[in-house]
């Protein structure tokens, strides 16, 4: 089977580095779905305005590895990345063939592209299919969920300076404060004094974690 992108998804977020660890966690990140000439039709999308949520079947671009490079152990960073599972009882990017499955809620269709909220894709993201999320079918509660059940991210406390809130709109500076709070560093990552760099909205936000939790924006840069 040969498959293509029927679309691509845009964002604020241009790198890995702080897109959510999963789709959802950040409800106020809007992104828009854009589809290619051959799928940008009309009666494509008749009767999607009826759903709240989607899903997206869309490829692990970023991943860095070759087709058919891949491991069956990986380490998830939930666990520190210091212990082994199965690639597929994990969402890891390395995976034979390297697809994600992601549901946002859809906010509307803008000259022919979806906005959606809450997806955890950077910017450019190969889309392939598109399916309507049903409620009946697809929410399942009062499940286990395997080691995800014993480990949570751990917020911290983000303090931006006023001044530097002054350069993005509030749509965007409300969706940055909400990536940040997740802490986009590595989770075996703790030192206080290291400094690191998100590019967001056209700039590099620039920050250090403190060993009590809390997230200090130190500058940010145009890119």
């Amino acid at each position: 089977m040969n498959i293509q992108p029927i679309a691509h998804y845009h964002s604020q977020l241009t790198t890995k580095f702080g897109v959510p660890r999963q789709s959802g966690l950040v409800p106020e990140l809007v992104g828009r779905i854009v589809f290619e000439s051959e799928y940008a039709n009309a009666d494509a999308l008749r009767g999607i305005e009826g759903f709240d949520y989607l899903w997206l079947i869309w490829e692990f671009s970023l991943n860095g590895k070759r087709e058919g490079d891949w491991s069956p152990l990986v380490r998830p960073p939930l666990l520190g990345g210091n212990e082994y599972m199965g690639v597929f009882a994990t969402r890891s990017p390395f995976r034979p063939n390297p697809l994600g499955l992601s549901s946002v809620r859809l906010l509307g269709i803008e000259d022919g592209a979806l906005v959606v909220a809450g997806a955890d894709l950077v910017d450019g993201t190969p889309i392939y299919d598109i399916k309507p999320y049903v409620e009946y079918a697809d929410a399942h509660t009062g499940v286990r969920s395997g080691f995800v059940d014993e480990k949570r991210w751990q917020k911290v406390e983000v303090c931006f300076p006023e001044n530097l809130r002054a350069l993005f709109c509030d749509e965007d500076f409300v969706a940055l404060c909400k990536l940040l709070e997740l802490d986009p560093r590595p989770q075996y990552h703790n030192d206080p004094e290291r400094v690191y760099g998100m590019p967001f909205a056209g700039y590099d936000v620039r920050f250090r974690v403190s060993n009590k939790g809390v997230l200090e924006v130190l500058e940010v840069k145009n890119i």
